[in-house]
């Protein structure tokens, strides 16, 4: 049976060494094979090393996933990231169209999905996510953008669910990192 070869990093020898050492201390008896493979990898952070296994997999196979169909204008999601605040929120509303695409994307991606809500919880949502106390105006743009649906009275509002543009997820991406 072939054996499959699964590399092992950390970021952080000295701490590596100590989990180990602290795991290797409090077992009773000699580890086996499958305990040391074990306390390996909860000393690299993962629950186990079936943990470390799967995160593995996953990574390998997201890394054989094909590249983005058509270039991402960074400097475009630059722009657009200038309108948001260290918390993510929405500072203004973008003169540029292109822009305001972008930053409605944002605001897209934060409505939970397969949920519908009344008006006022649509603008209590995006009353969190901006700072110039206009969600109306939000809420119409998502809705005219065909981002956001709802009832030809006005009364009920779902997500529209579809593929965000690659410039849009990068800057979604970005901005979900700089929050945390």
């Amino acid at each position: 049976m072939s054996r499959t070869a699964f590399p092992f990093a950390t970021h952080d020898v000295a701490g590596l060494a100590r989990a180990l050492g602290r795991e290797l201390a409090a077992s009773e008896k000699t580890p086996g094979h499958v305990e040391l493979l074990n306390m390996l990898a909860r000393s690299a952070g993962y629950r186990n090393f079936q943990h470390f296994r799967a995160n593995h997999a996953a990574e390998a196979r997201l890394a054989s996933l094909p590249a983005p169909p058509e270039p991402v204008d960074l400097k475009r999601v630059e722009h657009a990231a200038k309108h948001f605040d260290g918390a993510g929120r929405l500072t203004r509303w973008p003169a540029k169209d292109s822009r305001r695409a972008l930053c409605l994307w944002v605001l897209w991606s934060r409505i939970p999905a397969a949920e519908t809500f009344n008006e006022a919880q649509v603008n209590e949502l995006l009353r969190a996510w901006h700072l110039f106390d206009d969600p109306a105006l939000l809420r119409r743009c998502l809705f005219d953008t065909g981002r956001l649906w709802r009832t030809p009275d006005g009364r009920r509002y779902r997500r529209i669910e579809q593929r965000p543009p690659e410039e849009a997820l990068v800057l979604i991406r970005h901005l979900g990192r700089q929050a945390h």
